[in-house]
């Protein structure tokens, strides 16, 4: 069988399977069971599959055709310009989040406190592109913990400390950024969520449960005690709840409030600043 034989009856079984694009799932997984930079698949597609090729991609379709994430069957995922390792342990890191690290780079900061880290992307996105920042990332969850001092151990930055903290629990001092992209997702749209998110990542990271606002009312009740003087918070949102998180951040005595949009338009960041 040659590549593109493979590659087509792939998109066949991965269409059938209801996989939202499965011309470019099949592409990646076959690249990476080939060995090959997906960029010089095309190149390969008349020659014929290796046998254990073959069969690692075979494996790798059935995982998908389960609908578990592209990034899990490969083990990472591409984020602001590096890869990350990702386990069912932690989010998935997806392109909207690159935003709020976008924005958090906007101005200088030398310390910085990650809340609910899960992989480590954003926090450590940060502290590669400042080199001079030391920053904190905490999480609930030991397993995802591990993951994201694995992904510092790759990256090289050995400026990031992490530890176990429901929310600031197990947090002390002052930081010049708090970032976060707590569990946003109400109780009542679990239900509704692709299965790649509903069945194959963590449900902490996803859901508080309820209204879906808990975690912003217990960051906004406890991050003016953790902000330095003039410090900003960013929190990741979803697209429906700029109104409430603004109210909860303004509550608390934040200034110069701002909502970024994603690239569909929609409420995807909320900055703020400390009087």
């Amino acid at each position: 069988m040659t590549g593109g034989e493979a590659l087509a009856a792939a998109i066949v079984r991965l269409r059938a399977a209801g996989v939202p694009d499965p011309a470019r799932d099949a592409r990646r997984l076959l690249a990476h069971a080939l060995g090959v930079n997906p960029g010089r698949l095309t190149l390969i597609l008349p020659d014929p599959v290796p046998d254990l090729a073959q069969a690692a991609f075979k494996a790798a379709l059935t995982r998908r055709a389960a609908r578990e994430p592209v990034s899990h069957i490969l083990g990472r995922r591409a984020f602001f310009g590096r890869e990350f390792r990702v386990t069912r342990d932690v989010l998935d890191p997806r392109p909207e989040t690159e935003i709020l690290v976008k924005q958090a780079l906007g101005e200088d900061f030398s310390s910085l406190l990650d809340l609910g880290t899960g992989s480590g992307c954003i926090l450590l996105s940060l502290l590669a592109e400042r080199p001079a920042a030391r920053g904190l990332g905490v999480d609930i969850c030991d397993r995802a913990l591990e993951v994201a001092r694995e992904n510092a151990r790759a990256l090289g930055i050995a400026r990031a400390e992490f530890a176990r903290s429901d929310w600031f629990g197990n947090v002390s001092g002052r930081f010049g950024l708090i970032v976060s992209n707590p569990p946003y997702i109400a109780a009542a749209e679990m239900a509704a969520l692709a299965p790649e998110l509903r069945q194959w990542e963590p449900e902490i990271a996803l859901t508080p449960g309820g209204d879906g606002l808990e975690a912003y009312r217990r960051i906004a009740a406890g991050v003016r005690a953790h902000l330095l003087r003039g410090g900003r918070l960013l929190v990741e949102i979803g697209p429906t709840q700029g109104g409430a998180v603004s109210a909860l951040v303004a509550q608390a005595g934040f200034q110069d409030l701002r909502v970024y949009p994603d690239l569909d338009g929609r409420d995807r960041v909320i900055a703020a600043r400390a009087p």
